[in-house]
């Protein structure tokens, strides 16, 4: 499918360079609109056809390649493309990595260490309301 066809299956203008937002907006539109299980047992094979084709257009906007063909959206999103991650957040993720566990990790030993002394003070306040000559009871 070209380019040109999917975007107008999806309701765009040929010329346009709808945003990956736009685009997935579109799709959801498009598709529930034509989805077949909404549809009389005598229409369903059309609707079919039209859902399957609102998908592969859907699939080749996303994908940005079309038979050798390269969509780009953006010089912006080239660097996902490539790697997965934009280039700040791999960089960023590298060296400040203790950022996120040190004080997680304070949080949870913090949290277990007031934990321990309330519950030695309850054990305590216990202890002296009941006292008791058995060591297996508080």
């Amino acid at each position: 499918m070209q380019v040109e066809e999917a975007k107008i299956l999806l309701g765009f203008p040929p010329n346009s360079r709808p945003d990956p937002s736009q685009v997935k907006a579109a799709y959801r539109k498009k598709v529930w609109e034509s989805h077949p299980d909404l549809f009389p047992d005598d229409q369903k094979i059309k609707a079919e056809s039209k859902f399957k084709s609102i998908s592969e257009a859907y699939s080749c906007l996303e994908s940005g390649d079309v038979k050798g063909q390269r969509y780009s959206r953006a010089g912006v999103y080239s660097r996902v493309v490539k790697t997965g991650v934009p280039r700040t957040y791999a960089y960023a993720k590298r060296g400040n990595a203790w950022l996120i566990g040190a004080p997680f990790l304070l949080i949870v030993l913090g949290t277990i260490g007031l934990g321990g002394v309330k519950a030695n003070r309850a054990y305590n306040m216990q202890k002296q309301t009941f006292p008791s000559h058995n060591p297996f009871l508080p």
